[in-house]
């Protein structure tokens, strides 16, 4: 992604968050934009309000206390990351928990002693427990696109929240006047919904190894 797309895509998720300040995915989606695009104060102002709208983002700890760490000040990262550790670790979170571990230990701060917890809650044959509202709701009839990233959707989003993306989605074609025919667009696409869903290719790349 190139420095204009990186300015369009920042200029896209500030306009949301104008538009919804109360919309924690926003905020993440906003830091994680400024973060790709060099921008970290702004990045973890974004992650700040993030994590004030929904303590449940593991992920936006483990950004937020990358940042600080980069900008010398391992006293406010650690209480972040500590925190942030035994969220991921409370809502099963693999990935941010490895994360975030081994940016404290790169601080030379205590890893906390918590064991992970997959959500305990009863689901149907028809439900899948969705990953972003970390509740059960009704699963997709299909996999909302080919490859390992359809799998990745189907089998930990539910379909009210996949709904709730197409209405976003639909806001980032038309502010940004992507064409599905061009591949750099789909990319563009797909960087937005991952970024809104809060998922990445690691995580994509490790649920494929283990499935």
């Amino acid at each position: 992604m190139d420095e204009q797309q990186l300015k369009q895509r920042i200029a896209q998720w500030e306009k949301m968050t104008a538009e919804d300040p109360s919309n924690a995915m926003g905020w993440f989606s906003l830091g994680n934009a400024c973060r790709d695009g060099d921008e970290p104060e702004q990045a973890a102002r974004a992650f700040r309000k993030a994590i004030e709208l929904d303590e449940g983002l593991s992920r936006a700890y483990q950004f937020l206390g990358h940042i600080l760490i980069q900008q010398g000040a391992e006293d406010q990262a650690t209480p972040i990351l500590t925190k942030g550790y035994t969220i991921a670790a409370e809502r099963g979170d693999v990935m941010p928990q490895r994360a975030i571990g081994a940016l404290l230990e790169k601080i030379n701060q205590p890893v906390p002693e918590v064991k992970s917890q997959a959500p305990q809650v009863e689901v149907t044959g028809d439900q899948v427990v969705c990953r972003r509202t970390n509740r059960p709701g009704n699963r997709l009839p299909d996999p909302p696109m080919r490859g390992p990233i359809g799998k990745f959707v189907y089998d930990h989003y539910s379909a009210e929240t996949w709904r709730e993306w197409i209405g976003m989605g639909t806001k980032v074609i038309n502010e940004l006047r992507l064409d599905f025919g061009n591949v750099e667009h789909q990319q563009t696409y797909e960087q937005h919904m991952m970024e809104w869903l809060g998922f990445t290719m690691d995580d994509v790349n490790a649920y494929e190894a283990e499935s």
